[in-house]
């Protein structure tokens, strides 16, 4: 069984913009990503009528899925709209059947889709599209392709995500600039998954693969952190143990997290992110990581929800965004810019 699960990523799709404007052009425009979403509220002299949205979370107990949920409830409050949320607590089958139940329970103007799997809610997708009820995909990926932001699924409305072979070259660049600071040639790294098996995992390694390739990267240790730092301090200690000359240690930034916590580690050892947490944002400051890549759930939540009301009440579908692609540099944090970043979720 394939999952995604998240914390983390990686301001694509907004609302209400024309498929062939840059998403880049629209932030010049207003600002902002927030600046985006209110810019196209829908204007009208009466109070439009209030609509009834199904948010899908893969999981609310997640302090990667809270300021997403919690910037969907600011926008559909704002927006005349009241969110119902489904708790899939990390299970497809769950989020499966919730999908089913918000299409035959009737009275959803729309529903937000948070996918743990890829592909398996497509068919629910395309069932309540004939049904008149838009869908907006929020944060994972929804289609076959790892490696866009573009809508895949006929009759979705519109797709707020981060792209995870983006996400993997993007780490795999912070593990050669890492590796360039200290001369290492070979540098050998000790490379943690969050859920080995995922189809999120396997996307982001293979980017980080294509980054490093010619640079005399050699993974050398393999560990997963199941997206704790509990675990994540479990493996690194493991992989250490296995291969004590591993220069540099490269995972989620709760992997890292625990790597950072790992008294014994040698000293000097690299430790390179992505999520852009609250955590790993300090630790750039602090110098004890080199660097983390940005992922932004609350403007994920934020735009895909206003998204979803555009594409109500002006019977439109919208083209996909990634949002970290307007951020400096990419998302990249090191820390020479580290300031230019904000976390929008803790770690």
């Amino acid at each position: 069984m394939q999952k995604f699960v998240r914390r983390r990523r990686p301001l694509r799709g907004v609302a209400g913009v024309a498929g062939a404007m840059s998403l880049a052009l629209v932030i010049a425009a207003f600002g902002s990503a927030s600046a985006v979403a209110k810019s196209h509220k829908p204007k009208s002299k009466s109070a439009p009528k209030h609509l009834k949205i199904a948010y899908l979370s893969f999981a609310v107990d997640n302090s990667y899925d809270a300021p997403m949920l919690a910037a969907a409830q600011a926008v559909a409050a704002s927006n005349h709209a009241t969110l119902k949320v489904f708790d899939a607590a990390n299970n497809p089958a769950t989020q499966y059947a919730q999908f089913q139940d918000a299409i035959t329970a009737g009275g959803y103007n729309g529903i937000i889709t948070q996918p743990i799997e890829s592909t398996n809610l497509i068919p629910l997708v395309k069932e309540a599209a004939r049904k008149g009820i838009k869908v907006v995909n929020i944060d994972q990926i929804m289609g076959a392709k790892l490696n866009t932001a573009k809508v895949q699924v006929q009759g979705l409305a519109g797709n707020v995500t981060f792209v995870p072979s983006l996400m993997g070259q993007d780490l795999g660049k912070l593990a050669v600039q890492a590796c360039k600071s200290k001369h290492l040639s070979p540098c050998k790294v000790g490379y943690l998954y969050d859920i080995q098996t995922s189809s999120l995992d396997v996307a982001i390694r293979k980017g980080f693969n294509s980054a490093v390739a010619g640079h005399n990267i050699q993974v050398v240790a393999t560990g997963q952190d199941f997206f704790t730092p509990t675990d994540g301090l479990t493996a690194v200690q493991n992989m250490l143990t296995q291969d004590p000359s591993i220069n540099l240690i490269a995972g989620s930034d709760q992997g890292i997290e625990g790597a950072s916590a790992d008294t014994s580690r040698p000293k000097g050892l690299l430790l390179v992110g992505y999520g852009g947490s609250a955590a790993g944002i300090a630790g750039v400051k602090s110098g004890a990581w080199f660097g983390t890549v940005l992922q932004d759930p609350a403007t994920e939540g934020r735009v895909g929800v206003q998204t979803l009301v555009n594409a109500i009440r002006n019977r439109k579908n919208y083209a996909g965004v990634n949002p970290i692609a307007a951020e400096p540099n990419g998302g990249i944090i090191v820390k020479s810019d580290v300031r230019k970043f904000t976390a929008e979720w803790p770690g």
